[in-house]
């Protein structure tokens, strides 16, 4: 059957926790009236240090326990992105991208730059930030000259004890200063993410493998075999975030610091002699040394929500982890269940969520069976134009509804993505390949060679972001919407004829169709991006939310109040 309504995208990837409690009427939904706020696109929403904790809470505010002996506990008011703590001082990413640094100062750690910044790292007694530009700003003790920042663009950093390390746009790494045990001898090869400790350093390689160099006692230089999202090096231990959730740590355990809980995480950041991760449902669960009260995690609930688009509806997870859904709302789409959740995805005339118990939960129309979930643990969802894929725990897809086309028949093996477009699916493979299946109209399937940290598909056409921060997109190309921009971004999003991406400074492009608006890239720095059927919406980095583009159905809503921001696992 041909459904020639426009389709929809959706939000990608994984995002974290959240409660849910929605009310929503048949006919057009109205948006939400409360405000909320903000938090980070590549975030340390909890944080480690010496011997002290810090978490983002759902508001947007910090809090700070443990050793305050500099006053490294005692966070600033105010709204942020992101935190890391260091070992006697902590610094944070505020909502206009700004730095605020609290806590020892006396190499200048803790006086940060002026600038605008999208990520901040602490370490023993330096600081690194990553500007807007890609490039980096380090401060600080500079005995090994682990602050002097090299040339390059980078998507990420990592400041250890005595030395640094980033990760390249294309995937490499760099690393400097103290390196009498090879901590800042990097290892060749890509990677997704790059931890610096005391004297080694940890990495999650493009495969989801790890890698570690440096000081190798208590088997620090023997990380675990599998498929990883996440690493976190501290003093003498390390922990990994697996992606099916677990966590899982090595090294030094004299006080327990590698014990590590069971349950389902979503970060995980080590100290000097503890750890703490962010459960699924928002809490924290820190162990190992609390002789300063540093791994006694607070009763709060930590993380963020996101946004995700439509066809003709748009969803919206709250700072409070409700969610609000407006727009079309004629079978129920924007009428969402009671029940805590972790993700939500809109498609077309529908929408699914994974519960905190990592089921699959669709409502609205069900006319293809789009909407009956099966039974079994998922770890991302993916509503599409009337079939839906799911990612389950042992990184294997499944995927129902309409399937004339295969596109609800997926090719056997592991993946750390799944995505449904209009009548095809693409999923990204653990060793950084991409692979789409079912219609083929318009070359939509053939895929290019190389490896991705992202895929997306839209109506007729499928797009990539590839290790390197570069975009391909491939299939119909009509309206232009498969002619991937020159430029480095972090994140790419396909509607039903048009495509949009944020850039590594922030900003938004759009392009393809544009006839009611919405490839006009709008202005502002942006930490997320989801492209709907003819209409997108996204974050802003100061918290507010915006949509553009078709509003026939109030999908738009009413721009006026402020949200939280997903964590990208992988």
């Amino acid at each position: 059957m041909i459904y020639r309504r426009s389709f929809r995208y959706i939000a990608l990837l994984t995002l974290i926790l959240v409660p849910i409690l929605t009310t929503g009427s048949v006919g057009a939904a109205p948006a939400p009236e409360e405000a909320a706020l903000q938090s980070p696109w590549f975030p340390e929403t909890i944080s480690a240090g010496g011997y002290h904790s810090c978490g983002l809470k759902t508001d947007g505010t910090l809090d700070c326990w443990g050793q305050n002996s500099y006053g490294q506990s005692t966070a600033p008011g105010g709204t942020f992105m992101q935190v890391s703590a260091g070992d006697y001082h902590t610094c944070g990413l505020k909502s206009d991208g700004t730095l605020a640094c609290w806590g020892r100062d006396d190499d200048g750690q803790a006086t940060p730059p002026p600038g605008t910044f999208t990520q901040v790292s602490a370490g023993n007694a330096h600081t690194c930030g990553l500007k807007t530009d890609g490039t980096l700003d380090c401060r600080g003790l500079n005995v090994y000259g682990q602050a002097t920042a090299p040339d390059g663009r980078f998507v990420q950093v990592s400041a250890g004890g005595y030395h640094t390390c980033g990760v390249l746009t294309n995937g490499t790494l760099d690393c400097w200063g103290q390196d009498h045990l090879g901590q800042a001898t990097a290892p060749a090869g890509t990677f997704t993410q790059v931890s610096a400790g005391l004297q080694h350093t940890c990495g999650v390689k493009t495969d989801g493998t790890l890698a570690c160099w440096g000081w190798s006692d208590y088997g620090l230089g023997a990380p675990p075999a599998g498929e990883f999202a996440r690493v976190s090096a501290g003093n003498m231990h390390s922990c990994a975030l697996g992606i099916d959730g677990t966590v899982v740590c090595w090294g030094y355990n004299s006080q327990g610091q590698t014990n590590a809980p069971v349950g389902s995480f979503t970060q995980v950041t080590t100290g000097n002699y503890h750890s703490c991760g962010l459960r699924t449902d928002g809490t924290l669960a820190c162990w190992g040394d609390s002789t300063s009260s540093q791994a006694t995690a607070p009763i709060e609930t930590f993380g963020q929500p996101r946004i995700t688009a439509g066809s003709e509806h748009t969803c919206l997870q709250e700072q409070d982890g409700t969610l609000a859904c407006w727009g079309a709302n004629d079978v129920g789409q924007a009428t969402p269940p009671a029940g805590t959740f972790t993700q939500v995805s809109a498609g077309y005339r529908y929408t699914c969520g994974l519960t905190t118990g990592s089921a699959a939960v669709c409502w609205g129309w069900n006319e293809e069976g789009e909407a009956t979930a099966p039974a079994g643990a998922f770890n991302q969802v993916s509503a599409g134009f009337i079939h839906t894929c799911g990612l389950k725990a042992d990184g294997a897809v499944v995927c129902w509804g309409y399937n004339a086309h295969g596109q609800s028949t997926p090719p056997p093996g592991t993946f750390t993505q799944v995505i449904t477009g209009g009548y095809h699916t693409c999923g990204l493979r653990t060793d950084g390949t991409a692979i789409c299946w079912g219609a083929d109209h318009y070359g939509q399937l053939t895929v290019p060679a190389g490896t991705f940290s992202q895929v997306t598909a839209g109506e007729f056409h499928s797009c990539g972001l590839k290790t390197d921060g570069t975009l391909t997109c491939w299939g119909r190309n009509h309206d232009g919407q498969a002619t991937a921009p020159d430029g480095t971004f972090t994140q790419v999003s396909a509607g039903d004829r048009h495509t949009c991406g944020i850039k590594t400074d922030g900003t938004v492009l759009c392009w393809g169709l544009n006839d009611l608006g919405q490839a006009t890239s709008p202005a502002g720095r942006f930490v997320q991006v989801s492209a709907g059927g003819y209409h997108n919406c996204g974050i802003k980095t100061n918290g507010a939310w915006t949509c553009w583009g078709r509003n026939y159905e109030g999908q738009l809503g009413d721009q006026g109040f402020r949200v939280y921001l997903p964590l990208v696992v992988r």
